[in-house]
């Protein structure tokens, strides 16, 4: 009797949950991106239409900024607390109605509430602390990559949007570009409540990359504020947090703050049309994209210290040349500069989560948060500082060179920051 064995059919290896989780909050950072991206574009349009001086404008874009980092370390505690699907969508929906009712104002403190107070805390409570949120529940391994490509949505949603916003604002007006930005967020709602999952054991599976029978952390019962102002009084009596959000700070100040929310009106200044200059900013989203997922893969295998060092020495060089690069035409040596600045834009952002992680642990997302509250805060400070200097000087050329000298000193700050394996490694030396 002869027995035949057939070879077993090869198992199909099916894509990880954490894949799928993570493409959905790719999506709905983009969607809450589009307002990101409006603040340059209507400067120009409210400024004509209801003469409100650069500094009010300004103003509403501080208050935005500031929100959307205050509220960024409540909203870490807010999704231990209560999850983040429910957080996210309501987010969304907070963006929304503020982005949509902007169209009905007509004072300036309308502008205040509306594009400062309502989508400041709504895209604060799904900013990059949500990215970070993502990464440390889902995902093991890869997780410098990860967070390189969440951050990197971001800018995806200003390429996507600015140009288109530019041409709408510049053609049927700037309150169509709003109510685009109001149906982009709302349309990613529904995404964000069937597909996103808080927890890898809510579908029966573990992070990607966690030891079988991984026990998950249970969520913390304290009350959300309480978490991320107790975390805050702990992390501030060390000397790293202040360091990661000194040079965070002035990160906010050349990225969000100056560059993303006054150079189409800078470039406007020296006759350059807004939607060109709009495209230009979209370039840099472009390069973002590469340069952030590039610094996700390497912070996992360099020194995070060291290239943030590396990241804001050369931005703060940029910086300083840019005032020199301003015509009325695309030159080439513009395009090198927005090519650079695109690959540094917030390449920033995974060695600073990943410092966190490494020195505050479990706390790390919400130590983030405040981290990233500071980089808001230092881009209202550029976002109204700007503004003020165009309107009593004529020109934005003190803000470039008073961002590039900071940038230098931040790239100093990152790499004094001590991580607890080198303290370790020094107490040893020292008892040798």
């Amino acid at each position: 009797m002869t027995l035949s064995t057939t070879p077993a059919a090869p198992t199909r290896r099916r894509l990880h949950r954490a894949w799928f989780v993570a493409a959905v909050a790719f999506v709905a950072i983009l969607g809450a991106a589009g307002f990101r991206a409006t603040p340059g574009v209507l400067i120009t349009p409210l400024r004509e239409e209801f003469g409100w001086s650069t500094g009010t404008i300004s103003l509403a874009v501080s208050i935005n900024l500031v929100l959307y980092g205050l509220t960024a370390p409540f909203a870490a505690a807010l999704m231990d607390r209560f999850g983040m699907r429910r957080v996210v969508a309501i987010a969304l929906l907070l963006i929304a109605v503020g982005s949509g009712l902007t169209v009905l104002m007509t004072a300036s403190w309308q502008l205040l509430l509306l594009w400062g107070v309502f989508v400041g805390l709504g895209t604060g409570s799904m900013a990059l602390v949500f990215a970070a949120t993502v990464v440390d529940r889902w995902f093991v391994r890869h997780r410098g990559l990860v967070t390189g490509i969440l951050t990197a949505a971001g800018a995806t949603g200003q390429l996507i949007f600015l140009p288109v916003l530019a041409h709408l604002a510049q053609g049927p007006g700037w309150r169509v570009a709003s109510l685009a930005v109001a149906g982009s967020a709302l349309a990613v709602v529904p995404f964000v409540w069937w597909l996103l999952r808080d927890h890898p054991e809510d579908v029966g599976t573990t992070a990607l990359g966690a030891e079988p029978g991984a026990v998950r952390t249970e969520p913390s019962k304290t009350n959300a504020a309480l978490r991320a102002v107790t975390v805050l009084a702990q992390a501030a009596r060390t000397r790293p947090f202040w360091l990661l959000a000194g040079g965070f700070a002035i990160c906010g100040m050349s990225t969000n703050g100056l560059v993303g929310t006054h150079f189409i009106p800078a470039a406007h200044d020296h006759g350059m049309a807004e939607p060109v200059a709009a495209s230009l900013l979209a370039v840099i989203g472009i390069f973002d994209i590469v340069g952030t997922v590039a610094s996700g893969w390497l912070s996992d295998r360099v020194d995070p210290k060291v290239l943030l060092g590396v990241y804001y020495g050369l931005r703060g060089l940029s910086l300083m040349v840019l005032p020199s690069l301003f015509a009325a035409t695309t030159e080439p040596s513009m395009l090198i500069f927005i090519i650079f600045y695109g690959l540094d834009w917030v390449a920033t952002v995974p060695p600073t989560v990943a410092l966190c992680r490494r020195i505050y642990g479990a706390d790390g997302a919400v130590v983030f948060g405040w981290v990233f509250g500071s980089h808001q805060i230092g881009a209202a400070i550029a976002a109204v500082g700007a503004g003020l200097t165009r309107d009593h000087l004529g020109a934005y050329d003190l803000a470039w060179y008073g961002a590039g000298a900071l940038c230098l000193l931040a790239a100093g700050m990152s790499l004094a920051i001590r991580q607890p394996n080198e303290k370790s490694a020094k107490q040893t030396a020292a008892m040798v």
